[in-house]
């Protein structure tokens, strides 16, 4: 009884629903594994590679741990979109957890070679995008619209204390066991998760048959460019990702180059990021009829100025503060958009939409990212940090102006449609 008086009432209903409960526990513990690959895939690639070219198999690894979910997005969509959500998000997990396993097994055996890395990793986030898409489908079809973002904010706040949890307890065992042993706990845990999935009675409803004249039927894609607001929600959303990218190439070089700080300051700037987003999404979650769209551009132009600080030489602990401050703004975006596509998309097609929302977004921080390497050497740290606040504050200033437009055309042409 006082647990429950401890829990906000908006995340009552969800903890209450006991098949998403179980659900909530597999996403976490896949969360975490997931979360001590961050660390586990990039340390193994380097024990791998040739000290000459290890720059080269690193930065392959990562990306193949995540952007071949756009091909698969793409190749595959036109079969899983016909599929229950279960069967997707099954899909995912068992992909997933099975070529993980490859991993530690051919490091065993020792035939495991940076190339084999980079194949294995590239096949287990071939579905990530549908089964991401899988996931969010099926809380919306066990939940009412008005509990959808407390879910939502829940789960994404999970994944947000498992980037904090995850790397730690993989620097512990990358050190003292092994890197590809870490690997193989993360496959476990997507085939706990797909345990879960196959012993649990979920929602298993069947898509509608395709209608060659809906948009929804050539694919997710087709239906977000034929509804102006989706399309609206994903272009902000991409850029997003893309002006946070620089950030993660720019405040390592930050702390090192213009602070001359040891790595123990950049470690924690990411943590107090983590731990802002985790309770900034759950206060955002909290509350109870929210005005989605205001408050997700609100986010951006916010997290915007909280970068600003970081083009000055001021203390160290203000622009600390403006980080965690900013993950506390950033962390709830994710679950605020997510709300809003399932809001604005058809049950039938939700996860065709969210899987394409999914393989489009995975370019964006890549992206991003790329472009930080020649800004910094422009711009240097600083300037490159400040660069990306000023871009995203007008990002949101551009979202909000065209909001208002939308808001101010709608009466007016509702009041000249004939009756």
């Amino acid at each position: 009884m006082v647990l429950r008086r401890l829990v906000p009432a908006a995340y009552r209903p969800v903890l209450a629903h006991r098949v998403l409960r179980r659900l909530i526990l597999g996403f976490a513990v896949s969360f975490l594994g997931d979360g001590m690959s961050f660390v586990a895939v990039a340390w193994l690639a380097i024990e791998l590679a040739p000290e000459a070219s290890e720059g080269l198999w690193v930065g392959g690894a990562v990306a193949a741990y995540t952007l071949p979910g756009v091909v698969g997005a793409l190749a595959f969509g036109r079969r899983l979109r016909r599929l229950p959500a279960k069967r997707v998000l099954l899909a995912d997990t068992l992909v997933r957890g099975v070529f993980l396993v490859v991993i530690p097994l051919a490091w065993f055996a020792g035939v495991l070679t940076p190339a084999l890395l980079v194949v294995v990793l590239a096949g287990s986030s071939l579905l990530h995008a549908w089964g991401s898409a899988g996931m969010y489908t099926l809380m919306a079809e066990m939940l009412p619209e008005e509990h959808r973002l407390a879910a939502n904010t829940l789960v994404s706040s999970i994944n947000f204390a498992a980037t904090i949890a995850g790397p730690a307890v993989a620097g512990v065992l990358v050190t003292y066991v092994s890197s590809a042993l870490v690997i193989g706990l993360d496959a476990l845990s997507w085939l706990f998760l797909a345990l879960i999935v196959v012993s649990t009675r979920l929602p298993d409803s069947q898509p509608v048959a395709d209608d060659p004249e809906e948009p929804a039927a050539r694919g997710g894609l087709a239906f977000i460019r034929s509804h102006p607001e989706l399309l609206g929600l994903l272009a902000l959303t991409w850029f997003f990702n893309f002006l946070y990218g620089p950030v993660e190439v720019a405040l390592p070089l930050h702390v090192t180059n213009d602070l001359n700080a040891p790595g123990t300051l950049l470690g924690l700037y990411w943590m107090l990021f983590g731990i802002g987003a985790v309770l900034g999404g759950l206060t955002i979650g909290a509350l109870r009829q929210l005005p989605l769209w205001p408050v997700t551009v609100a986010i951006v132009v916010l997290w915007g100025l909280l970068l600003v600080p970081f083009a000055f030489d001021i203390p160290i602990a203000v622009t600390v503060v403006c980080f965690m401050l900013g993950g506390a703004i950033y962390g709830p975006f994710v679950p605020l958009s997510v709300t809003l596509v399932q809001a604005k998309s058809p049950p039938q097609h939700l996860a065709a939409v969210l899987a394409a929302r999914s393989s489009v977004l995975l370019t964006a921080a890549p992206l991003g990212t790329a472009l930080g390497g020649p800004l910094t050497t422009a711009l240097g740290p600083r300037g490159t940090l400040g660069v990306s606040g000023l871009a995203t504050v007008v990002l949101g200033v551009i979202a909000c102006a065209l909001l208002l437009a939308r808001e101010a055309f709608t009466p007016r042409r509702l009041a000249r449609r004939p009756r």
